[in-house]
C-alpha cells in the first residue's frame, strides 16, 4: 500500500480541483442570474447539460487512458475546467453555455482514470476504502467551492471568482505533471481496451453491476438535485443569505466526507450491495426531511436536516465504484468504470432538468419528494438483489 499513496492522493487532489470547478457556476448562480438577467433556476439546465458532455466522454475515455496514460487525460480535464471558466468571465448568456460544455468536458474522464490507476495500484481487500477516500475529492472539493466562491464573490464579482478558478486549474496541471512518472501505470495484461458497446452489454448484462449500474443513475439524481439546487433553494425558499446557504452546502460536504470512508470501510467487511441498499433508506428519509422545511424553521433544525441528508445523500460513489472495479474483467477496470461513470452521469443529466419543471409546476417539496419515492425504489431493488449468488467476472466482457 505505501506505494500506492502518492497515486491515491494524486487522484484525490485531480478530484476535488474538477469537483471544485463543476459546483463554481451552481454557487455562483444567483449573482450570475441578476447581472445577465435570467432564472436562477436554469442552474438545473446548465447541469444537465455538463453531465451529459461527461456522460457522453466518459464512455470514450477507456482508450485515450490506455494509451496515453491517466495523467495526461486528467490534465485535459483540467484545461478544460480552466477554459470553461475563463470562457464564463466574458457575462454573456452564450459565454456560460460554453463554459458549461467545457467544464462537462473535464469532468467525464476523471472517475475512469482514477479507477485505471488505483485497481492496478490497490490490493482488493483496500478498494471500498481507497476508492471511497478517493471520493472523498467530490465533497472536499464542493466543500472548498461553498466557502471559496461566496468570499471571491464578494472580493472579485462572479467574473473575477471564475478567472481566479481557472488559473488555480492550470497550476494543478503542473503541479501533476511533477508526478506523472508515479502515478501512470501500463496494463501488461488485457491492456487492450475492448469495445465500448461491448462492455456497455457486458455492465447490462451483469446481474449485479446491472443493479449497481441503474442504482447509481438514481442516487447521482439524488446527490445533485441536493448539491446543485442546495444555495438557490435555501436563499429562495428559506430565505438564508447566500453566504449561510454556502457555508451549510460546505459543512454537508465535510460530513459526507466521513460517511464516505465509513461507507467504504463497510464495503470491504460487508456486501457492498448491502450498504448501498442501506445507505438508500436513509437518503430517503433525509430527501423527505429537506421537502418538509418551512421559511420560520429555526435555523438550527435546518442545519441538523442538511447535515444529516448531505452526509448520506453523498457517501455512496466511492462505495460503487469500488464494486465496479472488483467485478471488472482483468485489464478492463477502465472500460467498466466507463460505464459506470456513463450511467451515473446520465441521472445528474435527467434529475436536476426534472426536479426543476416539478418545483416550477408544483413546488420544492413534490420535487423532493418524487426523489425519494424514487431513492426508496432504488434501495429496495439492492436490498433483494443482495441476497443473489455474487457472479463471477470473465476474464474478459463477452462478444
Amino acid at each position: 500500500m505505501h506505494r500506492a499513496i502518492i497515486p491515491v492522493a494524486s487522484m484525490l487532489a485531480i478530484q476535488a480541483m474538477i469537483s471544485l470547478c463543476v459546483l463554481a457556476l451552481s454557487v455562483m448562480m444567483p449573482a450570475v442570474a441578476r447581472d445577465l438577467a435570467i432564472d436562477p433556476k436554469l442552474v438545473g439546465i446548465f447541469t444537465a447539460l455538463i453531465y451529459a458532455v461527461a456522460a457522453t466522454l466518459a464512455l470514450f475515455a477507456a482508450g485515450p487512458i490506455v494509451r496515453l496514460g491517466a495523467v495526461r487525460v486528467c490534465q485535459f480535464a483540467l484545461l478544460m475546467a480552466a477554459i470553461g471558466l475563463a470562457v464564463n468571465a466574458l457575462a454573456m448568456v452564450s459565454a456560460t453555455v460554453v463554459a458549461v460544455l467545457f467544464i462537462g468536458a473535464a469532468q467525464g474522464p476523471i472517475n475512469p482514470a482514477a479507477a485505471h490507476v488505483l485497481a492496478q495500484r490497490v490490493p482488493r481487500e483496500w478498494f471500498g476504502i481507497v476508492f471511497s477516500l478517493k471520493q472523498t475529492g467530490v465533497p472536499i472539493g464542493f466543500a472548498a467551492a461553498g466557502v471559496l466562491f461566496p468570499l471571491l464573490l464578494s472580493l472579485f464579482g462572479w467574473r473575477g471568482a471564475s478567472l481566479v478558478a481557472a488559473g488555480m486549474a492550470l497550476l494543478a496541471i503542473g503541479v501533476i505533471e511533477l508526478l506523472r512518472p508515479r502515478i501512470d501505470v501500463v496494463v501488461t495484461g488485457g491492456g487492450n481496451t475492448t469495445s465500448i458497446w461491448r462492455s456497455v452489454r457486458y455492465v447490462l448484462g451483469h446481474a449485479q453491476l446491472r443493479v449497481l449500474g441503474w442504482s447509481a443513475f438514481v442516487y447521482v439524481v439524488a446527490q445533485h438535485t441536493f448539491t446543485f439546487y442546495l444555495v438557490t433553494y435555501l436563499y429562495e425558499h428559506c430565505r438564508l443569505t447566500i453566504a449561510q446557504a454556502g457555508l451549510l452546502l460546505a459543512l454537508s460536504q465535510v460530513a459526507g466526507t466521513a460517511m464516505r470512508l465509513v461507507s467504504g470501510a463497510l464495503g470491504d467487511r460487508l456486501p457492498r450491495m448491502l450498504v448501498l441498499g442501506w445507505t438508500g433508506i436513509a437518503m430517503t428519509a433525509g430527501c423527505i426531511a429537506i421537502g418538509l422545511v418551512q421559511p420560520d424553521t429555526p435555523y438550527w433544525a435546518l442545519a441538523l436536516i442538511v447535515l444529516g441528508y448531505g452526509s448520506v445523500v453523498i457517501s455512496w460513489n466511492g462505495t460503487s465504484q469500488a464494486e465496479f472495479a472488483h467485478l471488472s474483467p482483468p485489464g478492463q477496470t477502465a472500460a467498466v468504470a466507463a460505464v459506470q461513470t456513463s450511467l451515473a452521469f446520465s441521472g445528474a443529466v435527467v434529475g436536476p432538468p426534472l426536479f426543476a419543471l416539478i418545483a416550477s409546476l408544483a413546488s420544492y417539496r413534490a420535487a423532493f419528494f418524487t426523489v425519494a419515492a424514487c431513492i426508496l425504489a432504488s434501495a429496495l431493488w439492492q436490498l433483494v438483489a443482495v441476497r443473489r449468488p455474487v457472479a463471477t467476472a470473465p476474464s474478459s466482457p463477452p462478444g
